[in-house]
């Protein structure tokens, strides 16, 4: 892996010391990443929901760039990251996460991963256990299923004109409606991201969660670990998380009152949790 280029990015001066660049996977494919904050601080990696990008976290850069030096980036096949036309595995995805932080000389490092990033977060934990700290899975699940439903989904992708009817379904499963009728404006910058997002990245995505099972190797999980989970999820059940945090050895769990983007509806008591748990 090679890192592509690492620039000043001066769009906030909230928050200092932003650099942004690409690195190269072992396959090719280019994988974007930023950094916000104090080079000094500990390392949070923050790790996208499938047909987001790494902005789907801007909210709270803020409030964790005060303590971390953050990590984000686009998994493959999203935002500024390349999308190999092909059906991806989660263990591509994790490797993704460890050749970038190979790439940027980080040995050790927190993660923060919401929904398709919860499963990242999930096998980096138990294939790479010395590269993580404290582990953060929110809006995720150790398995989701049938799978003749994800194939669905990705004929669906891969047929579609255009992402217009898709990012409304979307939508539906992430916000609540009160949040959606009152075209709340926090919901706009995932509804663009959604329609930006390239067919064959959404379809190479489902078809990781698709194949993704880590019911029993989840209770080999070793860092400390906070699940996170919406109590209207209709993605990721809350009795899916409550399950991880049962099967991950000394989880703990929080439920708030929350669709699937519990970062966006619930973002104070999300950012408190996370630095509450990560400072512990």
């Amino acid at each position: 892996m090679s890192i592509v280029a690492a620039v000043p990015n001066p769009v906030s001066n909230l928050v200092p010391n932003t650099v942004s660049g690409h690195v190269v996977a072992g396959d090719g494919t280019r994988i974007a990443y930023r950094f916000d904050g104090d080079p000094e601080r500990p390392v949070l990696v923050l790790s996208n929901s499938i047909a987001t990008d790494l902005h789907m976290w801007d909210a709270q850069i803020p409030a964790l760039s005060a303590r971390f030096r953050v990590l984000r980036y686009d998994a493959r096949g999203h935002g500024g990251s390349d999308a190999p036309a092909s059906a991806y595995s989660l263990d591509r995805l994790g490797r993704d996460v460890l050749e970038l932080l190979d790439a940027l000389g980080l040995e050790r490092v927190h993660f923060l991963g919401l929904s398709l990033g919860g499963f990242v977060g999930q096998w980096l934990a138990i294939h790479a256990p010395q590269r993580i700290d404290r582990l953060v899975l929110s809006n995720t699940s150790a398995h989701l299923g049938p799978a003749a439903a994800f194939d669905e989904r990705i004929r669906e992708a891969l047929a579609a004109p255009d992402m217009s009817a898709i990012a409304a379904r979307f939508l539906r499963d992430w916000f609540p409606p009160a949040m959606l009728d009152a075209a709340d404006p926090r919901i706009e910058p995932f509804r663009d991201a959604l329609l930006a997002m390239r067919a064959t990245g959404l379809a190479g995505s489902f078809a990781a969660v698709r194949d993704a099972d880590l019911r029993r190797t989840a209770a080999s999980i070793a860092a400390p670990t906070l699940v996170i989970a919406g109590r209207s999820d209709p993605v990721t059940l809350a009795e899916h998380g409550r399950v991880l945090a049962e099967t991950v050895p000394g989880a703990r769990f929080l439920l708030l009152p929350a669709v699937h983007m519990a970062n966006i509806e619930c973002a104070d008591a999300f950012e408190r949790a996370v630095i509450e748990f990560l400072t512990a």
